[in-house]
This record gives C-alpha cells, structure tokens and sequence, in this order.
C-alpha cells in the first residue's frame, strides 16, 4: 500500500454548538435520471447547492451529489435512508453496491439516500491522481508527488469540516422534501451520522453505526487495535491444526520482515502482477506495515496473510506485491479523496494527537501514520484547529454495529460511543471484521430495526456467521 492508498481513518469530532435549523427555504437543485457504476438500474441523480461556508450562505457555493435509489413501494414511508460513507474521503457513490449488498430490504418501503460528502466523488472532489506507476517507486517519490498535489490545491480546505458537511445533509433534507431521516453510517461515516444527529435531532428518527467510531477517537492514533487484531490472526493460525503445520513459525517470520525492512528499502524484480513484465518494485517497511494493516479489515482476508507472510519471509514477494496492488484500480475513479481526508484529520485530530497518547499506543502497524500525519499537517495541510468538546447526548434510537476481527474500530469504540446515547443497542459479530450490514441476516435486522426502532433486536442469526478458512497454498482458501 502506498500513501496514495491511504487506510481508511476514523477520527473524533468536536462537540457541537447548537448548529440551528437551516432555512425552510428547500436549497436549489437539480434532478435527473442516471446510471451510476455498480448499479443496473436507473436511479436519480439530484444536485444540491450548498454554500462553500454556511456561515457566509451568500457566498461562493458547491454542488453536493446525491442519488436516490427510489422505494420498492412509493408512498409507504416517508423516512429515507441517508448512507454516509467513510474514510474521510469516500463518496456515497462509491459505496452503491451496498444497496443490494446491505439495504435490499429497507429499500422496499424507504428511498436510500447516497450522499456524496464536499470534496468527495461527483461533490468537487480534492483528490490526488493515482497512477501504475506509483507502484514501483519509492516511498520519497510518493511523498514529492503528494506535496506537488497539496501545493497545487486551491480550494480552501478549512472549509472541508465534519460539521460543514453535517450543515449539508440538513440541506438535502430539506432540497428533498423530506421530514424526519434514519442515518446509515460506516466506518468515518458513523461520525458524521452523530455530528448531523447532535446538530439537528428533530430531523433524526434512528441511527444505524456501523463499524464505529467514538466521538474521543483520535487518527492516527490505532496501535492498539491493530495489534489486536494481528495477534488475532497468529493466535488463531496457532489454533488452527493445518495452519499452524504450514506456517509453525508465522510471529517469528513477520517479526523478521519488520526488522529486515526497518534496516532498508527491498529493491525487487519480479513479474508485474498486473501485466507479468519484468519490474522492479520497492519494498519498504511503511509499503509493507500498511499493506498488511489494510488485509486485517476483511477477515476473508486476514486469513490468507499468513500464506504472504510466510512466503515474503522465504524471499517470494510475488503473492504479497499482488495483493498490495489490490488497493488501487487505475480503471475508475473511485479513489479516496485524500485532500479531504488530510483536510478533516488534520483540523479534528491531529492536534489532539499528543506526545502522551502517541507513546500508549504505539504499536508497529500504526507506526507510519503516526510519524507522516503530524508532519504533512503542520507543513502541508496547514488547516486550523477545530476545538473538541465532550459529546451531548443523542436521543434518537440507535443500532450499534461491531465485528470482533476490526482492527481499527473494533467493540469497545462502539461501548464508548453509547454512552453518550440514550438508547442504542450493540451486536458484535464474532467472526467479522470492518463492516457487518451486508453480512447473513444483517439486512433482515436493518429492516427490523428501522421499522421499530425502540424494539430490541434478537440477533443470535449473526452468530451462525462461519469464520473464513486459511490459505495454506496458491490455489487460496481451504475448502
């Protein structure tokens, strides 16, 4: 993984001064029929018009994309689905592979609702290009041609807050006529549902959080967790009879990686994955720490790392450079938006990312975003600090969604985030990772919930959840 495959962060907000209600005027938009990646179906495509600073609403203004995926059945429900994707940085466009995936059964009687956050996807998104070619340089190279892409910005990044964008999905509301709305948030995306929920609670009905993010998380602060869930999968390698046989040796092997890159950058040939010529590529310990980071979100996933592992620390790097270069897709342009992401990182959690707090967590996973945040926002970013605050209480009911396996925000964020909520109720998914809604009866329980939001959920089908097997050779998986 490269620094222009950022992890996806989650980061702490500020508590909100009451935001106020926004103009009963509805915003100017537009609407049209579209056809979006990802989807078969014609869905509507709206453009809302929102100011760039709601606290200048004559000012210069920015067109936010929403799609609205219709109800099955029109007029039976008047509470849409508002889906907030994470990162920060990712657009709700991005992420329409959810509503089958996850929302098939809401959707039957509720319009879901995708939101494209300022400065993501089709909202005036603040990206860097991501190229082939960033695959075989050097961390230095990268680091320049971010720097080159930061310069060349010119919008105002302070105007890229969680609470502008909260401000903003009050103006969709009221462009879409609609009264009340349930909150669907993954990941950055739960922060952003309990900033719009503490900013305007009558226009919330019920939350759903999934993968979530307490309102006192700081990024880059993650060590722990993702320690956690690294032992995980070696203490589950040890458990298990075949893996333990192929890889008796895995701590051991991935303990000798970090001390062979941390001396030096691996200078490889190998044959391109992608195009199989001969290319030289660069390992260097960030490149590898952040690669093995990014496989611990998808527990399908974490289970082949000791089968990369093993076969990196016997010298074939093949198997692992593969997947590394899993995380770009030069053939869309659903990358995250990664100014935003420094722009919100940067004012929201940076500056509560203190000296103390870096030595608790330190662990080796978290290790290169702890050292390049710091130091690209107060030389590069250079956006101002947004105060935090102990959160209000949200009122409206609240479903909290936690996989065991998460490595960045695993069941005790969620505990935490509760307290601060009148009524929520947690599920923890044994064998799941970094997302849960789209896994066995979740949907099922996501359309119990919104239709009765104050009933508790029995959830016990989300145990039946089987934990993925390891790979114990190229071919993949066991059966």
């Amino acid at each position: 993984m490269t620094i222009f495959k950022i992890l996806p962060a989650l980061l702490a907000l500020p508590l909100l001064l009451a935001a106020g209600s926004a103009s009963a005027a509805a915003p100017a938009m537009t609407d049209r029929s579209c056809h979006l990646p990802g989807v078969v179906e014609a869905l509507r495509c709206v453009s809302v018009t929102v100011p760039l600073d709601h606290a200048k609403p004559q000012g210069p203004t920015l067109a936010l994309h929403v799609t609205v995926a219709p109800a099955f059945r029109q007029g039976s429900r008047t509470d849409p689905l508002f889906v907030l994707a994470g990162g920060p940085g990712q657009a709700g466009s991005d992420v329409l592979v959810l509503l089958k995936a996850a929302f098939d059964r809401v959707r039957a009687t509720r319009d879901i609702v995708f939101i494209d956050q300022r400065g993501t996807g089709r909202s005036g998104k603040l990206g860097c290009a991501s190229k082939p070619e960033h695959e075989t340089m050097g961390d230095a190279e990268l680091m320049a041609e971010l720097r080159a892409c930061i310069a060349a910005n010119t919008s105002p990044l302070s105007a890229y807050t969680t609470l502008a964008a909260a401000r903003d999905l009050e103006r969709v509301r009221l462009a879409l006529g609609y009264g009340q709305v349930n909150l669907w948030g993954g990941s950055y995306g739960t922060r952003l549902a309990q900033t719009y929920a503490r900013a305007y609670p009558s226009s919330v009905r019920a939350l759903v959080l999934d993968g979530v993010a307490a309102p006192d998380q700081v990024i880059p602060a993650g060590g722990r967790d993702s320690q956690t869930a690294l032992d995980g999968v070696f203490a589950a390698c040890a458990r298990d009879a075949a893996c333990h046989k192929a890889y008796p040796n895995l701590r051991a092997e991935f303990d000798g990686l970090v001390t062979r890159l941390e001396a030096g950058d691996l200078r490889l040939s190998l044959p391109n994955p992608r195009t199989a010529e001969q290319t030289s590529f660069t390992m260097s310990s960030d490149r590898f720490l952040g690669t093995v980071h990014n496989i611990l979100y998808a527990p399908a996933d974490a289970r082949r790392l000791p089968f990369l592992i093993h076969n990196a620390s016997q010298g074939r790097w093949q198997p692992f450079i593969a997947r590394q270069n899993l995380a770009g897709d030069f053939g869309n342009d659903a990358s995250m938006s990664m100014l935003l992401h420094f722009a919100v990182v940067c004012a929201e959690d940076v500056p509560r990312f203190t000296p103390e707090l870096m030595k608790t967590d330190a662990a080796v996973l978290a290790r290169p975003l702890a050292e390049m945040m710091p130091k690209l926002c107060k030389d590069d970013i250079r956006v101002p600090v947004v105060p935090y605050a102990e959160p209000t209480r949200i009122d409206a009911p609240a479903l909290l969604l936690s996989g065991a396996l998460d490595p960045v925000t695993p069941p005790h964020r969620a505990a935490s985030a509760a307290r601060s909520m009148a009524h929520a109720q947690q599920i923890v998914v044994t064998n799941a990772g970094h997302g849960v809604s789209q896994l066995g009866c979740a949907p099922r329980l996501l359309r119990a919930f919104l239709d009765h939001p104050q009933a508790k959920l029995d959830a016990a089908c989300m145990a039946e959840i089987p934990a993925p097997t390891f790979q114990l050779g190229s071919a993949g998986p066991q059966p």
